[in-house]
């Protein structure tokens, strides 16, 4: 058969064929797959129901809300956030590498991210059993019970995360060249992961 030229090429010039997911990736708008989207939105909208029934109970209980406050330790708070943000960070490090076609760089910074969400993880699991020793549940006031479900509803999300960052970690090592739109789709919901965290921490340990 007889060789053809592409019309976009001179002569002499050979068409390289476009991966079919860099392709896709140039014409979609948004990172991930769009389902991921409307996942995202749901739960936006309802941690932000949870926000609100936590400000209005705020609002109504000002000084239990202030003297309870007083028994967390915001610099563990603080500590979880930075890294939360140093995991969204290497995972997006990580979509980097892989869109850059390395594999091997975008599988370390994702475990890298996983490894800093598995370190949110143990440090909130320490500092609930403080809270508990010192008899703070869920029963105590309302202050705590905002406490426990606001914390205890992101630490689901973040273990789910952790799932996903796993799946990613093994689809950057495997044989076949990484499902772009998986990856992104992974990096998108710890993102989300990430953000809640940053609306919770002030909320639960600055807000006066």
């Amino acid at each position: 058969m007889a060789n053809t030229i592409h019309p976009g090429l001179r002569a002499g010039e050979q068409d390289t064929a476009i991966p079919r997911d860099a392709e896709h990736d140039r014409e979609r708008h948004l990172p991930g797959d769009g389902s991921i989207w409307l996942f995202v939105i749901g739960e936006m909208v309802t941690f932000s129901c949870y926000f609100a029934a936590y400000m209005f109970d705020h609002r109504q209980l000002h000084e239990l809300f202030l003297q309870s406050q007083r028994s967390l330790n915001p610099n563990i708070g603080a500590f979880n956030t930075l890294l939360l943000l140093a995991s969204s960070w290497f995972v997006a490090l990580g979509v980097q590498a892989m869109r850059a076609g390395d594999s091997d760089v975008a599988a370390r910074f994702v475990g890298l991210g996983a490894a800093c969400g598995a370190g949110f993880v143990c440090i909130k699991g320490v500092e609930w059993h403080a809270e508990l020793a010192k008899g703070l549940t869920l029963g105590t006031n309302k202050f705590f019970m905002h406490y426990y479900m606001l914390t205890g509803v992101h630490l689901f999300h973040v273990l789910l995360g952790l799932v996903f960052l796993g799946i990613l970690w093994r689809e950057l090592n495997g044989p076949n060249s990484p499902r772009v739109r998986l990856v992104e789709t992974g990096a998108t919901y710890w993102h989300m992961v990430d953000f809640l965290w940053i609306i919770i921490f002030p909320l639960l340990y600055l807000l006066r």
